[in-house]
């Protein structure tokens, strides 16, 4: 029978970890759910861990191998595979609570009888402490942008349509850098859609050392197209002049960083780009000095 919610998980090298979510989804009070594993590369044992418990058939999953392209290329993996209305990442280092898909599908009815592109929900940590805050409770409905703009915090889960998951172009691969932002993708949602707003906790969330939440100047520093592509989007799109100033700060950085000065002449604040060039090659060295 076909499920309704794809669960897809990008993992790098995380055999040691995969266990605690795939336990997770083992407890899950509803089985309307598939996982999708998309190894993005990994040298360990992943495929061999994976092969077990595809043989428990204790839940579905598919397991899909590709040479490393990042997270986003994962992601661009992912939504080209999934066959569910539904989909949702859970990352390899995170786990689910025993309801979480019963939660999700609570609120599909709701969804269904609505033009939202899916839904938000949040993330704890593993002793139940919320990541940032929770949503006021007479918000029902807005964008992603909207929760931040007005002061909601920390990292949250989101539930997407599939197929408006499909009405946006993939991100972008650029050779020799593994991370375009995955907030650009929610970001062009953004303009045309608004999503359902939940305080339902989706997601366990355990940060690696290694993960890429821990190392952001390094990343800015190793991925900058990928970083310019977003300050890109970002610019493009209504913000207040103090964030727009600050992503035109960022867009200088990265042109130097990827010595493409091109990033700066597709900007579409080309006056404000220019005020922010100073600041941005004061931006670039610090992240320069930090990082080396």
């Amino acid at each position: 029978m076909k499920k309704t919610i794809t669960v897809f998980t990008p993992t790098f090298n995380r055999a040691y970890c995969l266990g605690q979510l795939y336990q997770s989804l083992l407890r899950q009070t509803a089985s309307d759910f598939c996982w999708l594993i998309v190894d993005d590369g990994s040298s360990d044992t992943t495929k061999d861990l994976v092969a077990g418990w595809i043989a428990e058939q204790k839940i579905p999953i598919t397991y899909l191998y590709q040479t490393n392209q990042g997270m986003h290329g994962a992601h661009n993996t992912a939504y080209a595979h999934i066959e569910t209305p539904y989909n949702v990442c859970i990352d390899s280092d995170d786990y689910m609570p025993d309801d979480a898909i019963a939660q999700i599908l609570a609120h599909l009815p709701q969804l269904e009888a609505s033009d939202c592109a899916g839904m938000i929900g949040l993330d704890c940590d593993p002793q139940g402490k919320l990541i940032g805050t929770a949503i006021p409770e007479h918000w029902e409905r807005g964008t992603l942008n909207d929760l931040y703009r007005k002061g909601v915090t920390g990292d949250k889960k989101v539930v997407l349509k599939t197929q408006v998951a499909r009405q946006f172009p993939p991100y972008p691969i650029y050779p020799g850098e593994k991370l375009v932002p995955l907030g650009t993708l929610y970001l062009q949602i953004d303009q045309h859609y608004t999503w359902l707003y939940t305080n339902a906790i989706l997601c366990v969330v355990e940060y690696q050392p290694d993960g890429s939440s821990n190392t952001i100047l390094r990343q800015y520093k190793v991925s900058p197209r990928g970083f310019g592509h977003a300050r890109l989007l970002r610019l493009r799109y209504p913000d207040s002049l103090a964030n727009h100033f600050k992503q035109a700060m960022h867009l200088v950085s990265s042109a130097l960083f990827s010595r493409d000065f091109s990033l700066l002449t597709k900007s579409s604040r080309p006056i404000l780009t220019f005020l922010a060039f100073l600041p941005g090659c004061a931006l670039h060295a610090y992240i320069r000095f930090k990082t080396r």
